[in-house]
């Protein structure tokens, strides 16, 4: 499962280990004009100056590849401001991640949370990739880990709110099958990276440590998603629609093990593809809500798994 603790710790020990060279070097040798301290100072600012630059024209690259207006980034994963087929603006907003995702832990197999209170905050991202609001979350709607790995959450403020005050509209989920071949993007708030390949197919079942899921998508190569990206809208580049919702990928060739899921065919054959990630399907959601978007399992064409 793309969860990011390893990779931030990489690229926080990463950072520490570039900068500390560059801020010593003129504290070393200073000036007869400057002290160390004011060497060191200017040299932090520099840095400083250099990163602020370059994490803006990063994020003004990936914002002409695709947008991330209307995804969000979670203290430990990504996700988004989806909308149903249905919903309403007056409607309170719903938040899609994944379902090991949870502050509380992974759901155990055969585990079904719903209507669960939460103040859970979340930072909507506009177009570019800024965070332009926390938005809080008043209830755990719906989380499994059981044939899906889903979260959703209701917020506080409707999509009318969020839409007049800061300027951005709620991704629309579909509600049909998607189709291999699809071109689509897998965008990360938590990271503010997008990532673009196709649907290469599906997977019968998709069996990671205790966890097994099923009709999960399989990306192409090039979408080489990491730990962070857990809970990124797909989306189909055609439609602007979220079709999945990414969560995993097999990242050293183990097999059926935790960050080594393995494919399962009808006929029981396993199939290990190291380096290739996957995402669990959405279309179903949109059967699970009625008016208001409030849950019912019980509606009529409702496949998710029940408590």
């Amino acid at each position: 499962m793309n969860k990011p603790l390893l990779a931030a710790l990489c690229s926080l020990a990463i950072a520490g280990l570039g900068a500390t060279p560059a801020a010593a070097a003129p504290a070393a040798h200073p000036t007869p004009e400057r002290t160390p301290t004011t060497s060191l100072v200017g040299a932090l600012t520099s840095i400083t100056d250099d990163l602020a630059r370059t994490a803006k024209e990063t994020r003004a690259a990936r914002a002409a590849a695709g947008s991330f207006a209307g995804t969000v980034a979670l203290s430990n994963c990504s996700g988004s401001l989806v909308r149903l087929p249905d919903s309403a603006d007056s409607d309170p907003a719903l938040v899609l991640s994944n379902g090991h995702c949870l502050q509380s832990g992974f759901p155990a197999p055969g585990e079904v949370v719903t209507g669960q209170s939460s103040s859970r905050t979340v930072g909507l991202l506009d177009a570019s990739g800024s965070t332009v609001a926390t938005l809080r979350a008043d209830q755990l709607v719906y989380a499994t880990m059981t044939d899906t790995d889903v979260s959703l959450y209701r917020l506080t403020s409707t999509y009318a709110q969020i839409k007049n005050a800061y300027g951005i509209d709620a991704l629309t989920l579909n509600d049909t099958h998607p189709v291999a071949g699809t071109d689509i993007q897998v965008v990360s708030g938590y990271w503010k990276r997008i990532y673009s390949c196709r649907i290469d197919g599906f997977v019968h079942q998709l069996k990671e440590g205790d966890w097994t899921w099923k009709d999960s998508i399989r990306y192409t190569s090039a979408c080489d998603t990491i730990g962070g990206t857990s809970g990124s809208p797909v989306i189909d580049t055609a439609t602007g629609k979220v079709i999945a919702v990414n969560n995993t990928g097999n990242e050293n060739g183990g097999r059926c093990t935790v960050n080594n899921p393995c494919e399962i065919d009808e006929n029981g054959n396993v199939t290990v593809r190291r380096g290739i990630n996957y995402a669990e399907q959405t279309y179903q959601i949109p059967a699970c809500f009625t008016t208001g978007n409030r849950l019912d399992l019980d509606a009529a064409g409702c496949t998710l798994p029940k408590p």
